[in-house]
């Protein structure tokens, strides 16, 4: 037996050695973890600016008042002599605006259900938080599409109109809250495009209801924007999660949960959406209901669409990342177009803005049907007085028809 002096001379060379290999795992972990948090804290005080006044919704989120001369947008170089006086666009001609759009806006969202409301001068701005950054794969890209999945793993029940010079287009949109995968989303949108996909030029504005858990962290469906010039590859991002979109109103705002939804074969609920270009300072004002202003996208954000769109969308959109399988993630109110009012999801008065400024009512036979996985989701077109140009559209996704 060797003589203990040896023995604690053996056991201090073991001990060391378990020491120094759990140290070289743990630090360099310890390192990679609190590189990550430095980028999460850098890309949050990049995101968020200073709040005159917070606000607390049901839902979790948090809502600061930004001064409007602070909020993300003005970050864009382009835009800082835009820090002036703000001037509001010029309606479309024939479009239904209210005489004072200055009045009271009804409450459609959750954070502003109990009269909250920013103060004058200043706009609400959906705060990012920590865990809204620890739930993306790549902190750089927050706010903008995986551009890996952008066409590929995408369903859609669309229509799409084309051939003309479009500076508008406008529908109402019911609300609901479809079942959707953690990783996926489901929406319900209008498209104003110019460019395409392949050639990279692609210009965007998509506006309407999302459900996008891994994004917001919950499954409400919320009011959502994005923008891209370069076909999702650079530029544009959801919401104000990026300099672009120029939030104006107090009590709406791009990202936060739509209230009331819509119930099956109950009531029903509608966004009333209008994105219009300025003919004379040419940006795209988002308006809601009769001409409350919720902001607008400067032209100079775009290529093609600085002048106008070539092609308008409107309809459903999923993210199917089912491998074997197809996915369980529903589009609209999960069941099918044929079921119709009150159980369908439905999109309803079809119009357009065209290039002399004037709201035309948009045809059914000019309308093209874009319905890739019929036996998942698809879409009725329909046109009547009660609804004007109109369709039901949707589905359950994964089901004994959808393998």
């Amino acid at each position: 037996m060797a003589p203990p002096s040896i023995l604690m001379s053996m056991f201090f060379v073991v001990s060391l050695l378990f020491v120094t290999s759990v140290l070289s795992r743990t630090i360099p972990n310890q390192t990679i973890k609190l590189d990550k948090l430095s980028k999460i804290q850098a890309q949050l005080d990049k995101i968020n600016k200073p709040a005159v006044k917070t606000i607390n919704s049901p839902d979790g989120d948090i809502i600061d008042c930004v001064l409007f001369h602070d909020q993300p947008a003005f970050d864009l170089p382009e835009l800082k002599d835009q820090k002036t006086t703000l001037k509001l666009p010029e309606w479309p001609m024939g479009y239904n605006s209210s005489e004072d759009t200055t009045t009271r806006v009804e409450s459609i969202q959750l954070w502003s259900s109990s009269g909250e409301e920013c103060p004058e001068g200043t706009v609400p701005i959906l705060r990012t938080t920590e865990e809204d950054l620890f739930r993306v794969s790549n902190i750089t890209r927050f706010g903008k599409k995986d551009i890996q999945d952008t066409m590929d793993l995408h369903s859609y029940a669309i229509v799409s109109i084309r051939g003309d010079q479009y500076h508008g287009a406008k529908t109402n949109i019911n609300v609901w809250a479809p079942i959707t995968e953690p990783t996926e989303f489901s929406l319900a949108q209008m498209w104003l495009v110019s460019g395409t996909y392949d050639a990279k030029d692609l210009n965007t504005i998509e506006v309407g209801w999302q459900v996008y858990p891994q994004r917001y962290g919950s499954y409400n469906p919320r009011l959502f924007g994005y923008w891209t010039r370069d076909a999702y590859q650079t530029t544009g991002c959801y919401n104000t999660q990026c300099p672009g979109f120029v939030q104006t109103n107090k009590r709406i705002t791009l990202g936060a949960a739509i209230k009331p939804i819509s119930s099956y074969n109950g009531k029903q609920f509608e966004i009333d959406l209008l994105v219009s270009k300025d003919p004379n300072i040419g940006d795209w004002w988002l308006i809601y209901g009769s001409g409350i202003q919720i902001g607008y996208w400067p032209s100079s954000l775009f290529t093609g669409l600085e002048s106008h769109a070539e092609r308008l969308q409107f309809g459903g959109e999923i993210v199917n990342s089912g491998v074997n399988e197809h996915t369980t993630t529903q589009m609209g109110s999960g069941h099918f177009a044929e079921e119709g009012f009150g159980k369908a999801a439905y999109f309803k008065n079809l119009n357009l803005v065209n290039s002399f400024n004037e709201f035309i009512p948009i045809p059914v036979t000019n309308l093209e049907l874009i319905v890739d996985h019929p036996n998942c989701y698809n879409l009725s077109l329909l046109s009547n007085n009660d609804f004007g140009t109109h369709f039901y559209y949707g589905g359950p996704g994964r089901s004994p028809t959808c393998l």
